[in-house]
Parts: C-alpha cells; structure tokens; sequence
C-alpha cells in the first residue's frame, strides 16, 4: 500500500499535475557537444568562405527583388533571359548615372572640412582668454616635462654609447607603391561586385527552375508535392514582402529626407536622401548615423547650433515616422523579427562580414525565420525569433 501511495504521488506530480513529467528532459551531453561543434565549425567557416558567401547573398536578395520585374517583362512574351538582361542593365545604368552627381556632392562636402576647420580655429583664436583650460595646462605641462627631459636623455644616451645622435628621415610614400598596396583589395571587391551581377542574371533567367526541382524531389505522391509547393510559395511570398517593405521604407526615407533638407536650405540634401535610404536598411545604427552625420554638416554649413539641432531632428522625425508607422503599417500581414533578434543579427553579421554584413543581416535573419516556420522541427527557432 505505501508503494502503491508513492506511485500515486509521483504520478500527480509536485505542481498537481495529472502526468508528473519534468518540464525538460535530462540533457544528452552528447547530443549538446555534437550541437557546440558544428556550430563553431559553421561560425569558422562562414567567416572563412566570406569571398564566395557574400555575393551568393548578395545576388539572391538582388534577385528576389528584381524578380516582380523580370516576371511582368517575361508576361510580354519576352524570353526570360532576355528580360533578365533588361532589367539588370537599367539598374547598372541607373545606379552609374546617379553615381556621378552623387560623388560631386560627396566631394563638394568633404572639401568643406578643412575650410570650417581653419574657421573654427581662428574663432577660438580670436576669443579672449579668461584663463587656461584644463586640456591646455595639460599640454603645457607635458611640453615642459618632455623639455626638461630631453637633454638629460640626449646627453646620458651619448655618453654612454659614445656615439653621435642619428636623424631618421621617413621616405616618402610612392604613389605605385600606394595602389600597389591597395590593388589586392580593389580586385577582390571587383571580381566580388562581377560574381554577384552574373548570378543575378542566371539566378533571373531560370526563373522557378530549381522551385520546380524541389517540389519534384519532395515525394512520389501527389500530396507531398502539392505540400512542398504550398511551402514554397509561402517562403518566397513572405521573402519578398519583406523585401518590399525594405524597399518602400528607403524610398520613402530618402525622397522625404531630401525635399526637407533642400526646404531648410541644407546642402548636398541629395546625398544624405540617398545615403539616409542606405542607412534606413540598417535598424538602429543607420538612423543614428545619419542622425550625427547631418548635425555635424549643419553645423559646419550654418555655424549654428540652433540650426544643427533642427535639421537633425527632421532626420530623427523622418526615421520614426518610417519605423514607429510606416513599416508596422505595412509589415501587419506578414512575419516580423523582434527587436532582440534583429540587434543580435546586426552585431554577429556586422562583425563577421563588415558594413555590408550589416545592411544583409536583416534579410539574412527573415529568410532563417521564414524557413524555420515552414520546417516543423524549427519552429521554435521561428517563434524566437518573431514577435
């Protein structure tokens, strides 16, 4: 009778509970070594495949959003490679025409540097002196030591060695020695920049070939194949939605941030439009750059203060309107990330793949939640990673 009653209270469990199973099994050890190694192994090798990962990413998000094109070209009874083509050639062609005034604009800014540079110098120059500043003493103070301490250096170095004093002149830097050193990078960017065009072209041309492929492999039955392409069409539904919705949020971001900086008056307005759109593809850290970037151009432009602050509170307004409205708005009948996930993506893809890891980590991370709510085994990845 007493095993009996301890089979009875085990079976009820201490919470009361009808079936008195632990909430988590025992950890397989094995299992969790296995799951630590491969993951380290994966983490290595992307970092080491980083040449040929980072135009295969690139092309693919490329692809998924020129392909509403392609397909409306191919509906005119164009052959698909040709429509390919069309379209890849009119973004090269807008991209190259908008790259010429836009490097101006950039060029006319950053000459402007020195000029506010040497203004704010003679500014501080020309204002009288209460007394010297703490920063000032310091200086002084660390010119009088090093003066004091240089004699006794000199003298005690020669005295001991019995030599005279050599001069180090520095050679000056080569220009061929300059773009000798840089031309290893230059050609690796180029060959990546070529890799991700090509792809993008034949990833255009064969349209729904490899889709076709998988629903095909998926199973002998008919019911596995009409499952598979249910999934497929799901996953690159939810993809380029995503897509979509980046795109409109950098439009918008951009055309707004231009007509209001050239309201106010504010210089190059469109190459901060264009490089607020950029940005806008980055959560957080791109608005908060821009943020900085403009403060900083107003001051030099204005002298002001006053003035810095409201053509940076235009972008900030820009910005929450795009993130707080504009992107739940559109974002409301699809898949969305959490705020959790998308900061840790921006910092692991950041620090694996460099500022453009920064501006694909965002797709990167929607393309990894919409296969793992498709995959019944990583769903719970999914639902980490959503809101």
């Amino acid at each position: 009778m007493e095993s009996g009653d301890k089979t009875k209270r085990y079976e009820s469990g201490a919470d009361g509970s009808q079936n008195g199973q632990a909430l988590i099994d025992a950890v397989n050890m094995r299992s969790m070594s296995l799951i630590t190694l491969t993951s380290i192994a994966t983490l290595y090798f992307i970092d080491w495949a980083q040449a040929v990962l980072l135009p295969l990413v690139v092309a693919v998000l490329i692809s998924y959003a020129l392909e509403p094109l392609v397909a409306a070209i191919n509906r005119l009874k164009v052959p698909r490679p040709l429509a390919a083509a069309v379209v890849l050639i009119l973004l090269i062609g807008i991209i190259a025409g908008a790259s010429i005034p836009l490097k101006q604009e950039a060029m006319a800014m950053l000459d402007k540097i020195p000029v506010a540079i040497e203004q704010f110098q003679k500014n501080e120059a020309s204002r009288p002196k209460d007394g010297e500043s703490m920063m000032e003493k310091a200086q002084s103070a660390a010119k009088k030591i090093e003066a004091t301490a240089s004699p006794d250096r000199d003298n005690g170095d020669a005295s001991q060695s019995g030599a005279t004093p050599v001069r180090v002149v520095d050679e000056p830097l080569e220009i061929k020695d300059y773009v000798l050193q840089g031309s290893p990078a230059a050609l690796v960017l180029i060959s990546q920049c070529f890799s991700a065009l090509l792809l993008v072209y034949f990833v255009l041309a064969i349209g729904s070939l490899y889709r076709r492929k998988i629903v095909k492999i998926s199973g002998p039955s008919f019911a596995r194949m009409r499952k598979a392409a249910r999934i497929m069409n799901e996953f690159h539904r939810s993809v380029r939605q995503f897509l979509f919705v980046m795109f409109v949020g950098a439009v918008f971001v951009g055309v707004l941030t231009w007509l209001s900086f050239m309201a106010l008056g504010v210089e190059q307005a469109g190459f901060w439009g264009v490089l607020a759109g950029i940005a806008s593809a980055v959560p957080y850290l791109g608005p908060f750059l821009v943020l900085m970037g403009t403060g900083m151009a107003a001051f030099i432009q204005f002298g002001e203060l006053e003035m810095s602050i409201i053509v940076a509170g235009t972008s900030l307004a820009i910005t929450s309107i795009q993130g707080y409205l504009l992107t739940p708005w559109l974002t409301s009948h699809i898949s969305s990330l959490n705020a959790v996930a998308i900061f840790i993506g921006l910092l692991f893809w950041g620090w694996l793949w460099g500022p453009v890891g920064l501006v694909v980590a965002t797709p990167i991370l929607m393309i990894v939640k919409s296969l793992c709510d498709h995959v019944v085994n990583l769903r719970p990845v999914g639902e980490l990673l959503g809101k």
